[in-house]
């Protein structure tokens, strides 16, 4: 047997798992081979549908509608998605091997023998919203930052560093330093995976089962398999299958900054008159208005973009259900559309820096970003500018 595969047996079940790395032909190999030998009755996938339907349509990014993505809020995440793929894919550039290659192998090969399929990942919206919300700030502009890393890194791996990965040694090494670097974003996204993968396995129909996952996932979830065959109540499923709820303090910081900002300036115009007052809101708006629209000039958008900027940031910096990034990038990706040959090259360029200004669709992303981040500097500084104003009135 190899290393890099456990066999279960679980209250008469027999569960194979196969620990992969993601872009590595030895993997794709083993796979067929196993499923191939053993034909079991179920095969389990470390996919989610609209991963799985990823994979099988590489060219689906072809129909990507912008603006939808952008009026869904769902700008972050696909950043996130897109980031962790192309990482991915540059490690097996120089093995000729493409992320996921060795579970579109397993889907050909259950087609190909007839076998059911179970995709039994967690949707990855739900784990990249569960890693944000679950972090504090510290914890997410680390989680920002190590994204940007990975962006931009130029490290290449061999055929022989890839297969080692998959040693259990070297596996419980990086898993160990994600934990002490960031321990949320690892149990959100290896220990709670572990578990519903482990979920999804041991649920599957039938009695011979043969499940596909990372190397990385492969120690918890044979762990999780024993505890779940001993009766242990599966209640845990539920709760890490959803987005938690925002708490009830966070709810409402969303109303409290502006309330005050707002109450502050009404306070001005009372006890200070026009002069106070017009001076109050001056500021606001001039703080929140420069800081966006220097930031939407960083990222090279339109004229029209930038002015939409200066224009709305003073006011969505005031209303919780909205961001100037999503008013300025729906306007870029209106005025300049994506073509064909951005959708065609967005995965390479993603991972290098003229990338993001050339595609138009990684523009409209950096200009919600900068854009966002602007407004943040403007709050910040012209909450701090109003207090100072009104702390003078006599």
């Amino acid at each position: 047997m190899s290393q890099t595969q456990k066999v279960l047996e679980l209250n008469g079940k027999k569960i194979t798992l196969i620990g992969t790395a993601h872009v590595s032909a030895e993997s794709i190999k083993e796979v067929r081979n196993t499923i191939e030998e053993l034909k079991p009755d179920c095969i389990c996938i470390e996919l989610d549908e609209k991963r799985a339907d990823s994979i099988k349509n590489p060219d689906k990014y072809r129909q990507l509608d912008l603006v939808k993505v952008l009026k869904n809020h769902q700008g972050f995440l696909m950043i996130a998605n897109l980031v962790l793929s192309s990482f991915q894919r540059r490690m097996g550039q120089n093995l000729g091997v493409k992320p996921g290659d060795e579970m579109l192998e397993a889907i050909k090969v259950a087609e190909e023998k007839n076998i059911p399929t179970v995709m039994a990942d967690r949707p990855i919206q739900v784990t990249l919203r569960r890693a944000w919300a679950k972090n504090s700030l510290w914890g997410k502009s680390k989680l920002l930052a190590a994204l940007l890393s990975s962006a931009f890194s130029k490290e290449e791996y061999s055929s022989e560093e890839i297969e080692e990965l998959k040693k259990g040694n070297e596996m419980d090494s990086m898993m160990n330093e994600l934990s002490d670097y960031m321990p949320v974003v690892k149990k959100v996204l290896i220990d709670e995976r572990n578990y519903y993968l482990a979920s999804k396995i041991y649920n599957a129909e039938g009695d011979n089962k043969v499940a596909i996952l990372g190397a990385g996932h492969l120690k918890g979830v044979e762990e999780i398999l024993i505890e779940l065959s001993q009766n242990i109540e599966n209640t845990k499923l539920e709760e890490i299958s959803d987005v938690p709820p925002k708490s009830f303090f966070s709810k409402c910081l969303g109303w409290i900054i502006p309330a005050i900002i707002v109450g502050l300036i009404a306070a001005g115009f009372v006890y200070g008159g026009l002069h106070a007052g017009g001076k109050m809101v001056l500021s606001w708006f001039l703080w929140n208005a420069i800081p966006a629209a220097i930031m939407t000039t960083l990222a090279l958008a339109h004229p029209l973009t930038i002015l939409v900027a200066f224009i709305s940031a003073p006011f969505t910096s005031l209303c919780p259900f909205i961001g100037v990034g999503f008013v300025t990038a729906i306007v870029q990706a209106l005025i300049c559309k994506p073509k064909v040959m951005d959708m065609e090259s967005l995965q390479d360029d993603v991972s290098s820096f003229k990338g993001w200004y050339k595609n138009r669709i990684l523009r409209a992303f950096l200009v919600l970003l900068l854009s966002t981040v602007g407004s943040m500097i403007g709050t910040f500084a012209g909450g701090t500018d109003i207090i100072k104003i009104f702390t003078t009135i006599e």
